[in-house]
């Protein structure tokens, strides 16, 4: 967050070691801001490390974090014209949840055409949709993270 720690306190909450990182205005986060939180976040034992930047759609994907995987949240109020005018974000993410699908029927929102939108930007990136009310879909995206984490441990 740029200056508050609602978000990791509600992580916190649920059960999750968390460290706040402060961008001090700017739009993103960084490597060297990443290499900070890990420091103090320890990282022995951990087979995982969630990194959740600002949500923006334009610095972000300029900025490399260091991640070793790259995912977008996308929720369906949003609209699926966002890889039209969002382009680079989706272009550089591993995996793109669509989130609020529970709300599809309330939206003019296309699955179809934004899985064409996005694949035509990015061939290799997997499209999850998911309901984080509901709990839909949620297996997939830990089966995604769980595949991550372990293609991770035999490339080290």
């Amino acid at each position: 967050d740029i200056d508050s720690d609602v978000d990791a306190k509600t992580v916190e909450e649920a059960g999750a070691k968390t460290i706040q990182l402060h961008t001090g205005g700017m739009c993103h986060l960084d490597a060297a801001m990443t290499r900070q939180g890990l420091d103090a976040l320890g990282t022995d034992g951990l087979d995982l490390v969630v990194l959740e930047n600002i949500g923006n759609l334009i610095c972000t994907a300029d900025y490399d974090t260091g991640a070793a995987k790259n995912a977008m949240i996308l929720s369906v109020p949003e609209g699926d014209d966002k890889p039209l005018k969002y382009p680079h974000m989706f272009e550089i993410v591993d995996v793109l949840l669509v989130n609020k699908i529970d709300a599809m029927s309330f939206f003019d929102f296309d699955m179809k055409k934004l899985e064409e939108r996005v694949k035509a930007l990015n061939p290799n990136i997997t499209v999850l949709p998911v309901s984080a009310k509901t709990g839909e879909g949620i297996n997939a995206w830990a089966a995604w993270l769980e595949q991550a984490v372990s293609e991770w441990k035999k490339k080290s």
